[in-house]
């Protein structure tokens, strides 16, 4: 699933954008499900969801999450077993800010058009995002 999207950074330099997770381990006409893995100080590629997504984390860590568009980066812990629900919309960057491995599934929800922007809200545990 390559895409081939450009953003712009707040400098006006393009950033190709790369999927919102290394690998999917699921699919069908409603979910798509990513497996994610970063080792302390690795990053994901810049990224947009484009559909509404689900993160459970499958190990506790501390990620840093960098908006493409210049505001301040976020400080997430992510604990073991915590659920976070998340819009669509945001360039972004993850990185394992810790110093234990980080391990989600991410889980798109397909819809109609599923490009609708829009902001960040959890529900259940207090956690991070993908």
């Amino acid at each position: 699933m390559a895409t081939d999207e450009i953003a712009v950074a707040p400098d006006g330099s393009q950033v190709v954008l790369g999927e919102v997770g290394q690998k999917v381990v699921f699919e069908n006409a409603h979910i798509r499900v990513w497996d994610i893995v970063l080792e302390p100080g690795e990053r994901q590629t810049w990224h947009r969801h484009r559909n509404p997504y689900v993160v459970i984390a499958l190990s506790a860590a501390d990620n840093r999450i960098d908006p493409l568009d210049g505001t301040e980066p976020r400080l997430v812990h992510e604990p073991f077993g915590g659920v976070v629900y998340r819009e669509p919309g945001e360039v972004h960057m993850l990185t394992n800010h810790g110093d234990t491995r980080y391990h989600s599934r991410l889980v798109e929800l397909k819809t109609p058009g599923g490009d609708a922007a829009g902001g960040a809200s959890e529900a259940g545990a207090e956690s991070g995002d993908a």
